[in-house]
């Protein structure tokens, strides 16, 4: 069950597209339609903000530089370290 709240003003002609807009998808109400919509965007946003796709002959450069790689040195550990303080994944 849904516990947080959202207040928020707009346009009536938006408001009407959108209540237009739910009521032809079948949705209970404005609501239902604006979360739906809003958890779709996210997970969206967040997947491209959270992953990349590169050209296989970048890749191939990568992984070709990463197996060639030296012993990581005190100014890499560090960077880890503080990407790890700042929550990076």
């Amino acid at each position: 069950m849904a516990t947080a709240r959202l207040d928020l003003r707009i346009d009536e002609e938006i408001k009407a597209k959108a209540e237009k807009a739910s009521a032809l998808l079948g949705l209970k109400s404005l609501t239902e339609y604006v979360v739906k919509l809003m958890d779709e965007d996210a997970s969206k946003v967040i997947a491209e903000h959270e992953s990349m796709t590169v050209k296989d002959d970048i890749f191939d450069q990568f992984m070709a530089a990463c197996e060639h790689a030296k012993q990581p040195n005190s100014s890499l550990k560090a960077a880890l370290d503080f990407t790890r303080e700042q929550g990076v994944k």
